[in-house]
């Protein structure tokens, strides 16, 4: 491999092990030969990412330009023009190596230019609207490294999957994404259980939510376990050494929704993480679980006394 391919996998990976614990845990029970092209994935969303999110103390119209020039060099770059930029040479190098689709790398990108222009979502359907690029299509685009035994049959699991996450991060989240004037949550959702955004932002000010606030999240809650049981089908389609990663992934992120539940639905009193030790559980027991095993949507656990 050429030094300047290599250093844009290693930049991949920095990215990928720095921002993605709970991710970069679960590819390191890949194949060695994978976990590389998955770092070139993750790298590609994460560096999209940091444009929006972590260049907020510039003007929206400068984001949206650094977005576009960087979108404009990796279309580029897909075309055969020569690319000078630290990580894309690596997520090239993958797309071509496993004819990845194009188009979902297309949509990812709509999906980040709409971070920069849409603050909130009227119902589930617009959210949805933007999660098929932001994350249904991360699923897919994983597809042709874990090699499913039938690309077609796994692709709706794949994509479910990543609306599962999605949704897991944004219950997470709640509090930073009003920081960043943004609301993941339906609006007809908040109006249902009777939140204004107003309310939400009060709540995340005390580091405490309301009774109607987590009411809502446990809603939400509900909804993102319909797609993680919509997803689990998918895991035994992979090709026998990618699943343990997606299976210690599945049960990770959902590990989140746990957490959310163990604070008694208060997203607001303390971030949910999966701590170091169950994090390790889960992985070795995943990797120990025989390949073709079915994966069981877990039940939500016991909530703290």
């Amino acid at each position: 491999m050429e030094p300047e391919l290599a250093a844009a996998y290693e930049r991949c990976r920095q990215l990928h092990r720095r921002h993605g614990r709970t991710y970069y845990l679960a590819t390191r029970l890949l194949p060695t030969w994978k976990r590389p092209h998955v770092h070139a994935l993750y790298g590609f969303t994460r560096y999209a990412d940091e444009i929006v999110d972590s260049t907020d103390y510039l003007p929206d119209g400068e984001r949206a330009a650094r977005l576009r020039e960087w979108s404009d060099r990796f279309v580029a770059g897909l075309h055969g023009a020569a690319v000078d930029d630290p990580l894309l040479p690596a997520v090239l190098h993958t797309i071509e190596r496993f004819d990845m689709d194009r188009a979902d790398f297309a949509s990812f990108l709509r999906s980040m230019a709409m971070d920069l222009e849409v603050t909130e979502y009227a119902d589930y359907d617009d959210l949805l609207g933007y999660m098929e690029g932001s994350a249904a299509v991360i699923g897919t685009m994983m597809l042709p490294i874990l090699e499913p035994a039938d690309a077609d049959a796994a692709r709706e699991p794949a994509r479910q999957l990543g609306l599962a996450f999605q949704l897991t991060n944004f219950l997470r989240d709640i509090g930073e994404d009003l920081e960043r004037g943004r609301i993941y949550l339906p609006q007809r959702d908040l109006r249902t259980f009777g939140v204004s955004p107003a309310e939400l932002h009060q709540a995340a000010a005390r580091g405490t939510a309301t009774t109607a606030i987590r009411e809502l999240v446990r809603y939400e809650i509900t909804r993102a376990r319909e797609h993680y049981a919509a997803a689990a089908p998918g895991v035994t389609m992979l090709a026998p050494t990618s699943q343990a990663c997606i299976r210690t992934a599945f049960h990770l992120y959902g590990g989140i929704l746990d957490e959310i539940e163990r604070a008694d639905l208060d997203v607001f009193a303390r971030r949910a993480t999966v701590p170091t030790h169950r994090r390790l559980q889960v992985a070795a027991r995943c990797l120990l679980t025989p390949a073709g095993t079915p994966v069981a949507t877990p039940r939500a656990p016991e909530r703290a006394s």
